[in-house]
């Protein structure tokens, strides 16, 4: 037997076995009776001699394997390993088993070996284990030599290969272990031999460096143990069985009692207290020796593998698994830094808490990990949210009293969230605790009406719905209760009810608010039923419906169509004056089926719907109401539906009498000149915003409404005084009827001179909008723009695509003066400060909602006049004083100006470029303006230009090739502007924008290295020698941008000045090494333009030198000398000095004569210079580089001894290296398991049966969990 103070993880082989079992046992003994067969015969342990039977060879394959009945041979695989026969999964796994078995019975150490090899080859091991290295190794020395022939090359082993194959090899694998040990519960596992190495094998296994043993051994394992508790199950219920015969055949009289029956039953209920002894004792070795070390593995998958098979055991077998113990285990794996772990805690527990039984078992647990529980609710895994609301619902339905009302209250949020399946989980909470609970007065009830069950749970509905505040939202609440409550919310009868029907006495009324929330509930309810898809934000799209969704769906429209036909006119009688109630109830037409009217002669209703809508198109001025009306009007009006004739007729009368009146009011209105009576601008006010709502849905044209519409708007500009609601809804309607002119154009539907008609309107509807946009009110001035936005960009050039050439007339494009308008007016009223803006707020500019709508209609403003620039309606350098917007204004609008600008430069990249550089000059000259002329390049205008810059220079990417014209250009603009106005300090100072130069060196790094030479040329031809020699720090912006341009500039060298080589150093800070001894320092005036984000780029640009600057006082630096001691006057190649033979003798060119002669230092030619130094450093590079792989390599050997880590920080990635750090070592694990860890660990011990005397109480278990486990775990206990 296996006891677990004696297991050692080597496991010896007995000195003499039988080879050969005496019967078929394995596959059928209920009772047990040949468990011991094999004990006697394997009593004594020791090392096998070399001279017994051992016929395993190579891989040790299986003699019986593929032979039995002859099954393997036909499928051609009697030559194939226990590994791949599981691999291919072609034979079944009983079959399989089976087949061990009897190799087993025919000999035992040959089969034992396959099976060893088939845990070493699912781990992804090339090497086996053979026959010799078997009989004479320990177990740790055979898993040494394994480890060293595993295949290091890869990470991936079986269990973690993608693919369908080695998806179902896992679970053949598992199937494998778990009828392995079903096949052979009734004797082989009770030899002492076959658990024993196994077991010893998987627990060394578990505890290797290679994550592929540790991960594969620990799934066996665990999957052993599984199988090993539905063998102890087994054995307890045959306990009780033979105790339950015992107990029956002993209570008989003694004439009628079997004394020899009575033997026989002791004797098996011995034989099986004994098994349970031995299988208790199995299960405790698995339990100390694996599960306790690799349930905190720094593998998450080893983790959630034991969390998951822990689950498994508490759920088979209750009573002796299910208790504080084990349950403790899973509740500090809550708090894994790893979702999937957590995932698995989740689980395992809900698989205890659907079992009513068990989870009353489970108060103590729930109790101290209930906020734990609550709390992951909010995880930041979707899926671990998900599952933690699920079992908080099954905790909820063991018992009510566990959950608090704050812990309810924190799901109850969750309806509402954008995450659907989120948010059904907490639907269905919400549902089992406030509608599951029926008590006895509900009985006898109505199914339907105000008095029935539902009437009850629908007002709850709406007390929730109230109580959350969140009004906007009751799409969303209903979509979260649809799944699980759908009859509730599809119970409009009920509703409607509650709508219509009088309280009975001493029943309490719905108050307004309440009703408001159940008609916007109902409205909701009814769009889910109807379109079958989520609110916008929790869904995809539209998916595609099964035939019985379908049904559902039109069986839902019907119902629909023939409640509320009925019942949807006396609802707009009573809430006639309602807005919010009118809004929502004529919604709910749309989702009407129109064939129902005819089809159940429901006309007459019809006729009642439209006189409503009338009646509340009479009494109400609201924007929402009016638009509601002529949608539902638009709805019901379709030609294909026979009432069509009917709506027509309706609403003919209904359009006919507003014109009408419109026109009356209008002669009196524009007669009464400037006395403007409140009354009569009412009246015309009211009726312009019904034409103008019903004109967006309807087509008007018939009525010739462009001729009053546009003397009302050309009275306004005479007068002055016109109220603003009247001019902006006056606008609006003339917008609409010119919209509409131009459908029946485009169709091709309207007559000869239809064309030259509408343009005219449109233009002199232009020029009017035009002459708005000068107004003093604000309001107006916005409906004014906005409507010119879109006139411009449906009548610009674009209008004639797809074969519309016949519309060319129309084509309108704005002049200079209207473009310079419009931009005056985007920048007069977008682009100022929150405090500034006092529009349409009506003082209240202290609300946050206020300032939040304030800022949608000024980012709607910004981008209605940005798609002009994209579509090429304007011209695009207009976009300069919006691009020069974008830091300023980023967190408003930044959004808006990248989008604008990424599109323009997808249309014309050089144009682009050269918007971008006027938008910088504009900065610039206006920097000017406020600063003077003497520029501060340190000042915040200045920096903040370059910060512009650099965010400009990033927007082009990193393909040169693309943008190589682009960015050519904008250099060129740049030097032009730089040097185009002369210096205001006469003959010999720098020019006013020489400044600028700094500025363009943001975008050097995006020139190619050709261009470069390029640019630098055509610089050139704006300086002079004696600006070459200038060293002031006037000069500096020059010299800077000289040094951009020179940086690979010849033979794509690297600069001599900087010291950093193109290749080795874009290399080394990739990798962020520190700098060393031999790489030069930047200087501090380079430093501070290097702003880039493109650190290697800007790196080499920004420090390069042309010959003539080469001794610069400014720019030069060394640290290859120490910096106290360099004096001044030191030049760059004194610190490179050369041998005097290698020194070429040359002409010193005549700025290095102009500098102080040093010893060291020889005349040389600078092209020498540089290839001499060229050579040296990349010789020195060379040198450095071999000795850094040196240094690594030394590095790596020798800290391969310190691979196993203790304690903390075992938090791995998954893409960690094979050889990683276990918790630990195997050497005398077992033996040290109460000393050297901090805990006590229990063993196993199996309910008694009947007759057993009660369990003693268990040792509580502690340990410190922050090598695995978030901070909110520590310091905590279970009790």
């Amino acid at each position: 037997m296996i006891a677990a103070q004696d297991l050692h993880t080597e496991f010896q082989f007995p000195q003499e076995a039988e080879s050969q079992l005496s019967s078929d046992t394995d596959f059928e003994d209920p009772d047990g009776k040949h468990a011991k067969a094999a004990k006697g015969t394997a009593a004594k342990k020791g090392r096998k001699a070399p001279g017994d039977k051992a016929k395993a060879g190579g891989a040790g394959r299986v003699p019986g394997l593929g032979r039995v009945n002859g099954n393997h041979q036909e499928n051609g695989m009697e030559n194939m390993t226990l590994f791949e026969v599981v691999k291919t999964g072609k034979s079944a796994t009983q079959s399989v088993v089976d087949d061990w078995i009897e190799a087993y019975k025919h000999d035992r150490d040959v089969a034992l070996l396959e099976l060893i090899n088939f845990f070493i080859q699912c781990s992804g091991c090339r090497g086996a284990v053979s026959g010799e290295m078997f009989r004479h190794m320990q177990n740790s020395e055979i898993i040494r030599k394994m480890t060293e022939e595993f295949d290091e090359d890869s990470g991936d082993y079986p269990l973690t290969l993608s693919g369908p194959q080695w998806k179902k090899f896992r679970i053949s694998f598992c199937d494998f272990i778990a009828v392995l040990v079903r096949q052979c519960q009734y004797s082989i596992i009770y030899d002492e031999y076959m658990m024993d190495t196994v077991i010893s094998l998987l627990t060394g296994l578990s505890d290797s460096q290679v994550r592929a043993f540790r991960h594969t051994s620990t799934l066996a394992a665990m999957k052993l143990m599984t199988a090993l508790v539905n063998v102890a199950l087994n054995l307890s219920i045959n306990m009780d069985n033979t105790q339950r015969q015992y107990e029956a055949e002993r209570n008989k009289v003694i004439a009628n009692r079997a004394n020899d029956r009575l033997e026989l039953l002791l004797q098996k209920r011995k034989e099986l207290q004994e098994n349970q002894d031995d299988i208790e004792n199995m299960m405790n070795a698995i339990f100390k020796g694996v599960f306790v070390h690799r349930y905190r593995d720094a593998i998450a998958e080893i983790r959630a593998v034991c969390i998951e098979e822990i689950g498994m055991w508490m759920k088979l077998y209750s009573d002796a698994f299910l208790n504080d113990s084990y349950l403790k285990y899973v509740g500090w794996t809550m708090h894994d830094k790893q979702g999937e772990v957590r995932l698995k805690c989740l689980t395992a527990l809900q698989g205890l808490f659907h079992n009513r039984e068990l989870g009353l078992r489970l108060e103590l647990f729930t109790s101290r990990f209930k906020d734990r529980i609550v709390s992951m609710t909010l995880d930041k895994e979707y899926d671990v949210a998900v599952q933690a609301i699920k079992l908080l619902t099954l905790v909820l339905q063991s018992s009510d009293e566990i959950l608090t009302a704050e812990d309810c209250e924190s799901v109850y949020h969750l309806v509402y969230s954008a995450h659907r399946p989120i948010a059904i989980s907490a639907g269905e909470f919400l549902f089992k605790k406030l509608f599951s609970h029926r008590g006895p007065e509900e009985e006898g009830l109505p199914r339907r009406g105000r008095q029935s069950v539902n009437g009850g749970l629908i007002k709850t509905t709406v007390f929730f719905y109230l109580e959350s505040e969140l009004h906007e939202h009751g799409a969303y609440l209903v979509d979260s209760l649809w799944e699980c409550g759908s009859e509730l919310l599809k119970d409009w009868e009920t509703m409607i009810s509650l709508l219509l029907d009088e309280p009975i006495p001493g029943e309490e009324a719905l108050t307004d608010r309440q009703e408001t929330a159940l008609v916007e509930i109902m409205l909701c309810a009814i769009r889910q039923a109807c379109e079958c898809h989520p609110p916008v934000g929790r869904g995809t799209g539209k998916r595609v419906l099964a035939a019985k969704e379908k049904k559902t769906q039109l069986d839902d429209r019907t119902r629909i169509t023939e409640m509320f036909a009925v019942a949807l006119p006396l609802l707009l009688a009573k809430y006639c004056v309602d807005i919010d109630k009118v809004t929502n109830l004529l919604q709910i037409p749309k989702y009407f089926d129109l064939d129902i009217y005819t089809t159940g002669r429901l006309e007459k209703h019809l006729d009642a719907l439209l006189r409503q809508i009338w009646e509340v198109l009479d009494k109400h001025t609201e924007t929402e109401v009016l638009e509601a009306c002529s949608t539902t009007y638009h709805y019901l009006g379709n030609d294909e539906f026979s009432i069509f004739n009917r709506v027509d007729i309706a609403r003919s009368q209904l359009l006919d009498e507003l014109v009408d009146k419109f026109s009356r009011l209008l002669e009196d209105f524009l007669q009464e000149g400037e006395e403007l009576d409140d009354d009569d601008a009412y009246q015309v006010l009211s009726t312009l915003k019904k034409i103008s709502a019903f004109h967006n849905a309807h087509d008007l044209s018939k009525l010739d409404l462009f001729a009053s519409t546009y003397r009302l708007l050309n009275s306004g500009l005479q007068n002055g005084d016109m109220p603003e609601q009247i001019v902006i809804h006056a606008m609006q309607c003339t917008h609409y009827i010119i919209l509409w002119h131009l459908a029946k154009v485009s169709d091709g539907s309207s007559l000869k001179g239809e064309t030259v008609t509408l343009r005219k309107q449109m233009r002199a509807f232009s020029l009017m909008c035009q002459r708005y946009l000068n107004s003093i009110n604000t309001a107006v001035k916005e409906q004014a723009f906005t409507i010119l936005c879109d006139l411009l960009l449906i009548f610009s050039h674009q209008m004639m695509s797809s074969g519309r050439e016949q519309l060319e007339p129309l084509v309108y494009n704005p002049d200079s003066t209207l473009q310079a308008e419009m931009l005056n007016f985007i920048l007069d009223h977008v682009f100022i400060d929150q405090d500034d803006d006092n529009n349409s707020t009506d003082g209240h500019q202290d609300d946050e909602a206020s300032k939040i709508e304030a800022l949608h209609k000024r980012r709607n403003l910004l981008a209605s006049y940005c798609k002009l620039i994209v579509y090429n309606v304007v011209e695009m350098s207009t976009g300069a004083d919006i691009f020069k917007q974008y830091m300023r204004y980023y967190n408003d609008y930044g959004d808006i100006i990248k989008e604008t600008m990424s599109k323009t430069r997808q249309i014309d990249k050089v144009q682009c470029a050269k918007t971008l550089n006027l938008s910088l000059q504009r900065l610039f000259n206006e920097m000017l303006s406020e600063l003077g002329l003497n520029i501060d390049r340190s000042s915040s205008a200045f920096c903040g230009i370059k910060e512009l810059a650099r965010r400009f220079s990033l927007t082009f990417g990193l393909d040169q090739l693309k943008t190589r014209d682009a960015i050519a250009m904008l250099h060129k603009d740049g030097i032009e502007f730089a040097f185009k106005d002369p210096s205001p300090q006469g003959e010999g100072g720098p020019p006013l924008n020489l400044a600028f130069l700094d500025i363009l060196s943001e975008f050097s790094s995006k020139l190619m290295r050709q261009d470069k030479r390029t640019v630098h040329a055509y610089l050139e031809r704006f300086m002079t020698l004696q600006m070459a020699l200038q060293r002031e720090d006037c000069w500096l912006p020059l010299i800077s941008y000289r040094n951009s341009l020179q940086v690979g500039g010849d033979d794509d060298t690297m600069s001599v000045i900087s010291g950093i080589s193109s290749r080795g150093s874009s290399i080394r800070s990739k990798k962020s090494k520190p700098a060393t001894t031999s790489k030069r320092k930047l200087p501090e005036a380079e430093e501070n333009s290097s702003s880039s984000s493109d650190a290697v780029w800007m790196n080499r640009e920004q420090n390069v030198q042309t010959p003539v600057m080469i001794h610069s006082p400014h720019l030069t630096s060394t640290v290859l000398r120490d910096p106290k001691k360099m004096r001044p006057e030191d030049s760059y190649t004194a610190a490179y000095t050369m041998p005097a033979e290698q020194l070429p003798h040359q002409h010193v060119p005549t700025q290095q004569q102009q500098q102080p002669h040093h010893p060291h230092q020889a005349a040389i030619d600078y092209n020498t210079q540089v290839t001499w130094m060229l050579t040296q450093r990349q010789q020195a590079e060379a040198r450095q580089q071999q000795e850094r792989v040196n240094m690594h390599y030394t590095k790596m050997r020798n800290h391969m001894p310190q691979a196993i880590r203790r304690g903390s920080g075992l938090m791995e990635d998954d893409e960690e290296p094979i050889v990683e750090d276990v918790m630990m070592s195997s050497e005398d694990r077992l033996e040290d398991i109460n000393e050297g860890m901090d805990f006590d660990t229990m063993d196993i011990d199996l309910p008694a049966s009947k007759n057993r005397r009660e369990r003693t109480e268990l040792k509580t278990d502690y340990f410190d969990p922050s090598s695995i486990m978030d901070d909110s775990v520590l310091n905590v206990s279970m009790y």
